[in-house]
C-alpha cells in the first residue's frame, strides 16, 4: 500500500513537471534583450492620476540619478521613452546637449531628462527614440454610465483598491521603493486592470460602453508597440524602455508572447 501511495505521488509530480515544461522554443535565437521599466511621471502629465514629485528638487534629482546608475548596469545600446516619434529630432538634440553638459538645467524636466538621459550617459548609449501615440480616453466613464446592468464589481474594486493603497502608503515611500512597487508584477497587473479591463463591468443592457472605452487604451498601447517595432535593432542590441508603468504592463504582455524580444527582470538591477 505504501509503495502504491509513493508511486502515485511520483506520478503526480512527474505530470506537474511535464505541464510546466515548455512545449517549444518561443523566442528567436537572436531575441533582443529588453529591460522594460515602469515609472510614475516625474514632471507634468495629463493623466488622471499623478504622483507628487518635485522634479526641480536637488535631492530628488540625486535620488533619480542613483537609480539611473543601478539601471545603467544593464548597459543598453538603445533607449526608448514615452514621447511621440515626431519629436525624435528634439529628443536626440536634447540628449546630445546633455551628454555634452550633464550639469545643464532643464526648464521642465521629466523622467526622460532625469532618468533616461542620465542612464544613457552612464551607459554611453547613442540611440534614443520616442514611441508614444496619443489617443483620447475617458478615464471617468465608469462613474458616468447610468443604469448599469452588471453587478457592483466596478464600485467594489475601487473601494478595495483605495484601502490597499492606504496600507501600501505609496506616497510616503522613497523614490527607489516607489519604483520597486511600479515594477512589481502584481502592481503591473493592477495597472492593466484599473486602466482597462475593469471597465468591462460597466455597461447598459445590450451595450458595451466600458469595454469600448477600455479598447481605446489597448488600441493606444498596440500603436505604441507598433512604433517600437518600426525601429531597426541590430544584432546584440540591448533595449531599455522607460514609460509610465501602465504602458509597461501592456508591453510586458506583448513581449512575453513576442519571438523577437526577451524580457530582462528589472529587479536584477534595482538593489
Amino acid at each position: 500500500m505504501n509503495k502504491l501511495f509513493l508511486f502515485l505521488q511520483l506520478l503526480i509530480v512527474s505530470q506537474l513537471q511535464a505541464q510546466q515544461k515548455p512545449l517549444y522554443d518561443d523566442k528567436f535565437p537572436d531575441a533582443v534583450q529588453v529591460l522594460n521599466f515602469g515609472t510614475f511621471h516625474m514632471g507634468y502629465t495629463p493623466d488622471a492620476n499623478s504622483v507628487e514629485f518635485d522634479e526641480h528638487n536637488k535631492k530628488n534629482q540625486e535620488d533619480v540619478h542613483k537609480v539611473a546608475k543601478m539601471l545603467a548596469e544593464f548597459k543598453p545600446t538603445v533607449i526608448i521613452v514615452e514621447d511621440i516619434p515626431e519629436n525624435n529630432h528634439l529628443i536626440q538634440k536634447a540628449y546630445q546637449d546633455y551628454l555634452n553638459n550633464p550639469k545643464m538645467k532643464f526648464e521642465k524636466p521629466s523622467e526622460i531628462e532625469l532618468l533616461a538621459f542620465e542612464l544613457g550617459r552612464l551607459s554611453k548609449t547613442t540611440r534614443i527614440y520616442g514611441i508614444d501615440h496619443q489617443m483620447g480616453y475617458n478615464y471617468m466613464i465608469g462613474s458616468q454610465v447610468k443604469g448599469k446592468v452588471n453587478d457592483n464589481t466596478y464600485e467594489r474594486y475601487f473601494d478595495w483598491v483605495e484601502k490597499e493603497e492606504q496600507k501600501m502608503n505609496y506616497d510616503n515611500l522613497s523614490l527607489l521603493d516607489k519604483l520597486k512597487v511600479d515594477n512589481h508584477p502584481q502592481y503591473l497587473d493592477f495597472l492593466l486592470n484599473v486602466n482597462a479591463d475593469v471597465l468591462t463591468y460597466v455597461s447598459t443592457k445590450g451595450n458595451f460602453e466600458g469595454a469600448d472605452e477600455a479598447s481605446k487604451y489597448y488600441h493606444r498601447n498596440l500603436r505604441m508597440y507598433s512604433n517600437l517595432n518600426q525601429i531597426e535593432f541590430k544584432a546584440g542590441d540591448r533595449v531599455f524602455i522607460l514609460m509610465g508603468a501602465s504602458h509597461t504592463a501592456f508591453f510586458n504582455d506583448f513581449m512575453k508572447r513576442s519571438p523577437k524580444y526577451k524580457l530582462v527582470d528589472p529587479f536584477l538591477y534595482l538593489k
